[in-house]
C-alpha cells in the first residue's frame, strides 16, 4: 500500500508516508505555521518512503474533531493533491486515531482532546480483532462532565489524550484503580493503519465529498462570551 497521512487537528503537525512495508515519519508545528510548509513537509516524508506524488494510492487525513483552522488545512490540502492525482481520500477520526495509538493489550479507551474553551473532545472505543468500536460519537464536553461508560466502571481502562496533561486536575475524578491514563496525540502512524483498514473495507471517499468534522457548534466565541466562561468555571 502506498498512502500519505495528514494530521493538523492540534498545534501538533504529524505526517507519515507508507510505501509497502517502509514507513517514514514527520513531526512538526501546526496552526498558521503549518499552512506555509506543510507541502514541503509533505514533499520530505514521501522522500524518505522513496515514494513520489503521483504514486501514492490514497490519501489519509485527521477529519476531526479538532482545532478549526487546522481541521479545514488538513481537509484542503489533502483535497488539493487527491483532484490534481484523481485517487481517493480516506478521513480519519482524529479521537480514534488516538486510541489506536495505544498498546495492544489496552481494549477500553476513553480519548480525550482538549478543545480549549474549559471543554474537551471526547469517544469511547473498544478493541477488538476486528477493529475499534465507537461506544457514541464524538462530543463536547466539559472534562468535570465525563463519567466512563458504565460498563467500563470495574474494568481496567485508559484515559488517553492531550487533555490528560493540559486538562489534569479537571480529570482526576475519572483516575481511580483500575482506571489508568496517558498522554497522547493524534499521530499520523496510527493514522496510516486505521486509514488501511478504511481501504480494505471500501470507506473512501472522492476529493469534492470530503469534509472536516466539526462537534463545536460555534467555532469562535466573543470577548464577552469568553469572559463569562471564566466567570463560571469552577
Amino acid at each position: 500500500m502506498k498512502l500519505l497521512a495528514i494530521d493538523t487537528s492540534t498545534e501538533r503537525l504529524s505526517l507519515a508516508a507508507q510505501n509497502g512495508e517502509r514507513i517514514a515519519t514527520h513531526q512538526g508545528v501546526a496552526g498558521a505555521q503549518a499552512s506555509a510548509g506543510l507541502i514541503q513537509a509533505v514533499l520530505d516524508v514521501l522522500k524518505q518512503a522513496h515514494l513520489s506524488l503521483d504514486s501514492l494510492q490514497a490519501i489519509a487525513f485527521g477529519r476531526g474533531p479538532g482545532a478549526f483552522t487546522g481541521l479545514r488545512t488538513a481537509c484542503s490540502v489533502s483535497q488539493g493533491l487527491a483532484l490534481g492525482l484523481g485517487i481517493p481520500l480516506l478521513p480519519v477520526d482524529t479521537l480514534m486515531c488516538m486510541a489506536e495509538a495505544t498498546r495492544p493489550e489496552h481494549k477500553r479507551v476513553l480519548a480525550v482532546l482538549d478543545a480549549r474553551m474549559g471543554q474537551v473532545y471526547h469517544a469511547a472505543y473498544e478493541r477488538s480483532t476486528r477493529g475499534w468500536t465507537g461506544l457514541y460519537p464524538a462530543q463536547l464536553s466539559r472534562p468535570d462532565e465525563l463519567t466512563w461508560p458504565s460498563h467500563w466502571q470495574s474494568s481496567s481502562a485508559l484515559l488517553a489524550g492531550n487533555a490528560v496533561t493540559s486538562l489534569q486536575a479537571d480529570l482526576q475524578h475519572l483516575l481511580l484503580p483500575p482506571h489508568t491514563s496517558q498522554e497522547l496525540w493524534p499521530d499520523a502512524c496510527a493514522m496510516l493503519r486505521l486509514a488501511g483498514a478504511a481501504w480494505d473495507r471500501g470507506d473512501r471517499v472522492s476529493a469534492h465529498d470530503a469534509a472536516p468534522l466539526y462537534v463545536r457548534d460555534e467555532v469562535a466565541r466573543t470577548t464577552v462570551q469568553r469572559l463569562a466562561d471564566k466567570l463560571n468555571r469552577p
